[in-house]
C-alpha cells in the first residue's frame, strides 16, 4: 500500500503509461490490427487461431506473444529487481526500450511483420520494468488488474473501510494517461501512420535522459571504513 509517491514514480509512470497507449493504439490501426502491449486479448485471439487450425495466425500472434515474454526477460536481465528505486540499470533499459521502438518504426514502414515484434517487446519490457513500489503492484501497458483493483479500492471506501488513497490516485493518473496516449496515437495515426511512433520514443528517450541526470545527482554511498586492528 502506498502511502507516500516520490515525484520520479508519479511522473515516471504517467509518462511510460501515455507511451505505451500510443504505441498501442499505433499497432491497433495498423496493418497488423494487433496489440501490443498487453497480452490477455492476444491469447484469446491466439487460442481462437488454435481452435480453427489457422497456421498463419498462430504464427503471427503466437510470434508477438513470445516477444512481449522476450521484452519481460531481458527487463529482468537487464534491472534486476523486484521493487523501484533509482540506480542506472533503469536508465539502460529505457534507452533498449526506445532502441526498439524505433527498429519497430522502420520495420513497420516497410509492412514488415518483425516491427509487430519489436514494439511488443518494448512493452514487454516496459511492464516488467516498474515492478512494485510499496507493495502496489505497477503496470503501465494495460488497464485490467488496474481497474480491477481501483473497482475494488472504490468498492472498499463505499462500505466505509479504510483504503490507500495515494495508491487510487496513482492507478487514476496511470489509467487516463493511457487513455490519453491511445487518443494522441489514433489522432497521428490518422495523419502520418506510424509516424504517430516517435511521439513515444521521444518520450521514452527523454525518460531516460532525466532519469540517468537525476541518478547522477544523487550523493554517492559511502563505504564503512574497516577498523584497523591494535597492535599489541
Amino acid at each position: 500500500m502506498i502511502t507516500r509517491l516520490p515525484k520520479w514514480i508519479l511522473w515516471g509512470g504517467a509518462v511510460l503509461a501515455f507511451s505505451a497507449g500510443c504505441v498501442n493504439t499505433a499497432a491497433l490501426m495498423g496493418f497488423t490490427n494487433l496489440s501490443v502491449s498487453h497480452v490477455t486479448g492476444n491469447v484469446s485471439l491466439f487460442a481462437a487461431a488454435v481452435a480453427h487450425f489457422d497456421g498463419r495466425s498462430i504464427l503471427y500472434i503466437g510470434a508477438s506473444l513470445l516477444s512481449f515474454l522476450v521484452g519481460a526477460i531481458l527487463s529482468g536481465f537487464v534491472i534486476g529487481q523486484k521493487s523501484l528505486t533509482l540506480g542506472k540499470r533503469y536508465g539502460r533499459a529505457l534507452y533498449v526500450e526506445a532502441a526498439l521502438l524505433l527498429i519497430s518504426y522502420f520495420l513497420y514502414q516497410e509492412h514488415d511483420y518483425l516491427g509487430q515484434l519489436a514494439a511488443a517487446m518494448a512493452c514487454g519490457l516496459q511492464n516488467a520494468m516498474v515492478a512494485t513500489y510499496s507493495g502496489a503492484v505497477i503496470r503501465t501497458t494495460h488497464l485490467t488488474g488496474l481497474t480491477s483493483d481501483m473497482g475494488a479500492a472504490i468498492g472498499n471506501w463505499l462500505a466505509g473501510r479504510p483504503i490507500s488513497k495515494p495508491t487510487l490516485g496513482f492507478q487514476a493518473i496511470i489509467w487516463y494517461c493511457f487513455f490519453g496516449g491511445g487518443a494522441v496515437g489514433a489522432f497521428l495515426y490518422a495523419r502520418v501512420g506510424y509516424g504517430a511512433l516517435f511521439v513515444p520514443i521521444t518520450i521514452v528517450l527523454l525518460a531516460a535522459f532525466f532519469y540517468n541526470y537525476a541518478s547522477d545527482q544523487l550523493p554517492e554511498k559511502r563505504q564503512p571504513r574497516k577498523k584497523r586492528r591494535s597492535s599489541p
